[in-house]
């Protein structure tokens, strides 16, 4: 996840809009033909259509969510909606493969005949529409999780598509009517698989985790290293969006020597080596809040936070306070 502005999103407008209409329409071939010839392994894959087509608008919508301006109630805009997109595709996702699963469990004990060339030929144009389709999205899915969610939904499609193709295949030359089922099983936990670490991680963003590629340790060693720095507190790092990250912090200055150029200087290497996009620091000569229980870099070994250095925050600054005021 790095920090990109919302034209990386209007980008991929194009690939949204082309990729829900060839899905809806091979959606609608592959159910025909899934009924047609009686082939779990075919509508399971109209299924799973249909959740991509749902995941796209999803995804789609968060992006351009994303993009509405902050108004007086919505300071930060709508940027999170990406975020929720990519929670609620990863789980449409999972919902689809545990229904795919549960139908393949039922017809395992009565498989039925398929129509192998049939489903080779359909499934074959579905590998080509769903590799089109994530191949569109591919270029954005390492920094922004919203489009990595569509580009799973695609990438998994096409897996799906690949499967019932080898699985018609094996069909029309041994007549393993038992392989339908079998392939829907192995497809579904491929699918999960994949799709797990989208839902760990956008669920993690959601929470205001910090993101992806972001060592906070890292981070706060380079704000104690800005000169003048004595201590750094009330440190938070988080995802506004899929794709944009801010941070806020407290420095303690004591000289009080932190100009225009300090946070710009600042500024600048927060974004050039985390890719933090908006910065906020309050600095100060003196602690006069209280830290809230948040990352503390250790200096020793690291270990449980202890809850006494937290109690003692309060007391730490009330003697700072003395000092400065003397």
């Amino acid at each position: 996840m790095s920090a990109g502005h919302d034209h990386s999103h209007a980008s991929f407008d194009r690939a949204f809009a082309v990729g829900i209409v060839l899905n809806t329409a091979f959606l609608g071939i592959e159910a025909y033909f899934g009924w047609k010839v009686n082939s779990l392994a075919l509508l399971a894959d109209a299924g799973h259509n249909l959740s991509d087509v749902a995941g796209l608008l999803l995804a789609w919508g968060g992006s351009l969510a994303g993009r509405l301006r902050p108004d007086a109630r919505h300071t930060y805009g709508w940027k999170r909606a990406s975020i929720v997109a990519a929670v609620v595709n990863a789980l449409l996702l999972l919902i689809a493969m545990g229904s795919l699963a549960w139908e393949a469990v039922q017809r395992l004990s009565s498989p039925e005949p398929i129509a192998g060339l049939t489903i080779m030929l359909v499934a074959g144009v579905g590998i080509v529409v769903n590799t089109a389709t994530a191949m569109m999205f591919m270029r954005g899915r390492k920094t922004d999780l919203n489009i990595r969610g569509a580009f799973l939904h695609m990438a998994g499609d096409a897996l799906v598509s690949a499967g019932v193709v080898v699985a018609g295949g094996l069909a029309l030359r041994f007549g393993w009517a038992w392989l339908d089922p079998v392939t829907s099983l192995a497809i579904a936990a491929a699918v999960v698989i994949g799709t797990w670490g989208l839902l760990r991680q956008s669920l993690h963003l959601i929470f205001d985790g910090v993101p992806d590629g972001v060592d906070l340790g890292a981070v706060q060693a380079l704000l104690e290293s800005l000169p003048g720095v004595s201590r750094v507190h009330d440190l938070h790092v988080w995802a506004m969006g899929t794709s944009e990250i801010a941070m806020t912090a407290h420095l303690v200055v004591p000289s009080g020597e932190a100009d225009d150029a300090f946070l710009r200087d600042a500024t600048r290497q927060l974004h050039d080596r985390f890719a933090i996009e908006h910065v906020t620091l309050q600095v100060m000569r003196v602690a006069f809040t209280r830290p809230c229980a948040t990352f503390d870099r250790p200096s020793a070994e690291p270990g449980p936070l202890d809850p006494r250095a937290l109690s003692g925050c309060v007391a730490d600054h009330a003697h700072e306070l003395r000092a400065h005021s003397a």
